[in-house]
């Protein structure tokens, strides 16, 4: 095992740098940077019109929506075709399609409403909602992978199931991909004496990489994007009864589980694992604290209010650019080498800053639409949005799907004694609507590899170290489906219907 880990490194070190980019990516690059700084501009000058401004549905609304369903096809589809699964793996090739499918859009625009248009959807899409979304997500990315927890604990059933619960506490206060990059490496070291580890990584998958991160908006990409449009930073931590409910049985199923695989695991191979042992250090501690000061950050520092405790306000992308000070503290505050055991690299978070820039421009006919017609959709119950909102989570990308049934939730009309969620400097929605689409978009992205971006991560590590891990179908049929959707049931029987004990 120490030969293992202390070979690690040195692989991790050589790694060839990335290739470099062509003249015309440079080019592309600076066109990018200054359409947006052009964008910042007009917004700090000029505030575009908002959706509510258009209560009537965009004309020819049912072609305007086809780039925003082209595009979450094309990730949902083509990482799964074999002969686009290759080229799909370019993070130029993802951009490309995204921009296509935002022209398109555009276009849309054009046509519907005049060139006028344009720069406002552009500045609601690119700097209101994408830019903060984006750099939280980087700042994330970038602090949690300099945090490396290295060791090799005997893979008991009782060790499995803490690295669980620890990732599933910690997942709402480093997210979800941070929580994945600490404990997936550490986890599988742990377990690589043994036979029987794929259940293991499965529920890592069901309780780190999503459910875990239910608590606060930096848990999960939906949930911040509820914070973004107005959502108070503490109120999910409202919803912590369907969360315990939910991780403790899952953990009680998988500590039954991993019981009865440990007694078909061979002699030798227990005595390997009892023998072979690291005790667990953590090196990088400093990005915790610089992890705190992100959620200082977002917690604390919000254009529209002004800091707690005193009369200043910030000023706008004042949020951002605080924690982009904080990436860079975590940049030179960070031992040499951690970052390199962990395998880090950018590929990842380019991948989500190339996609979600085509989602945040395709899905603004959507919003409008259902800013218009929501209230006719026929969704008027919490479990009916938790079932909505958790199936097209599913096999769609989470947070997307949440910002369509929040904007629904808004529209529907509200009985007198509806509790409601007053949203900062945008009108309220209902608290029973917005609990059952957050605990839908953040516990249904664990349903298939795609419902949420840490889910491809986990399965990439763990075939690394030589594991086989289940098919997308096989993933949906042999785990999620069987595991997952009773649980909910019980979620749903307990939270969200008429009538029931801990209504929410």
């Amino acid at each position: 095992m120490s030969t293992h880990m202390t070979a690690e490194m040195p692989e991790a070190i050589r790694q060839s740098s990335p290739p470099r980019l062509s003249a015309l990516s440079w080019l592309a690059i600076a066109g990018g940077c200054l359409l947006i700084g052009l964008l910042i501009f007009m917004s700090l000058n000029h505030h575009g019109p908002a959706h509510e401004a258009h209560p009537e549905a965009p004309p020819w609304w049912g072609l305007g929506i086809l780039p925003f369903v082209g595009m979450l096809g094309c990730i949902a589809v083509l990482p799964l075709l074999p002969w686009t699964h290759h080229w799909w793996e370019s993070n130029q090739h993802r951009l490309g399609v995204a921009l296509g499918f935002s022209a398109l859009t555009l276009v849309y625009y054009w046509l519907a409403f005049g060139a006028d248009k344009i720069p406002a959807v552009l500045e609601h899409a690119i700097v209101v909602e994408y830019i903060p979304f984006i750099v939280l997500l980087f700042c994330l990315y970038v602090i949690s992978g300099g945090i490396s927890l290295k060791g090799d604990l005997a893979a008991r059933p009782l060790t499995n199931t803490t690295f669980l619960a620890v990732g599933a506490l910690i997942a709402s206060f480093i997210g979800t991909t941070g929580a994945s990059m600490l404990l997936i490496r550490p986890l599988l070291q742990t377990n690589s004496e043994r036979k029987h580890v794929i259940h293991t990584v499965i529920f890592f998958i069901f309780l780190v990489s999503n459910i875990g991160g239910t608590l606060l908006p930096i848990g999960d990409p939906p949930l911040f994007l509820g914070y973004l449009f107005g959502v108070p930073f503490l109120w999910t931590m409202g919803l912590w009864a369907p969360w315990a409910v939910c991780c403790v049985i899952l953990l009680v199923i998988y500590f039954i589980w991993d019981s009865m695989a440990y007694k078909k695991e061979t002699p030798a191979d227990i005595r390997l694992d009892e023998t072979q042992k690291q005790p667990l250090r953590l090196t990088g501690w400093v990005n915790l604290l610089i992890l705190g000061g992100v959620v200082v950050c977002v917690a604390l520092v919000d254009p529209k209010k002004t800091i707690p405790g005193t009369t200043f306000t910030p000023f706008p992308f004042m949020r951002e650019l605080l924690m982009l000070g904080l990436v860079a503290l975590s940049l030179w505050r960070t031992p040499q080498g951690v970052r390199a055991y962990n395998k880090f690299n950018y590929a990842a978070i380019l991948e989500v800053a190339a996609l979600f820039v085509g989602i945040f421009i395709t899905m603004q006919v959507a919003i409008e639409y259902l800013n218009a017609r929501g209230a006719n959709l026929g969704i008027d119950k919490p479990w009916k949005f938790f079932w909505a909102t958790g199936s097209l989570s599913s096999f769609l990308d989470n947070a997307p799907t949440y910002v369509v049934f929040f904007q629904t939730a808004k529209t529907l009309p509200q009985g007198a004694d509806a509790e409601m969620v007053q949203l900062s400097g945008n009108g309220a929605i209902n608290a029973a609507y917005l609990a059952a689409i957050s605990l839908g978009a953040v516990f249904m992205g664990a349903m298939t590899y795609i419902g949420n971006g840490p889910n491809f991560m986990v399965k990439a590590i763990a075939e690394q170290t030589g594991l086989k891990m289940p098919s997308f179908f096989g993933f949906m049929f042999k785990y999620s489906l069987p595991i997952l959707i009773p649980v909910f049931i019980i979620i749903m029987l307990l939270f969200l219907l008429p009538g029931s004990p801990f209504t929410l």
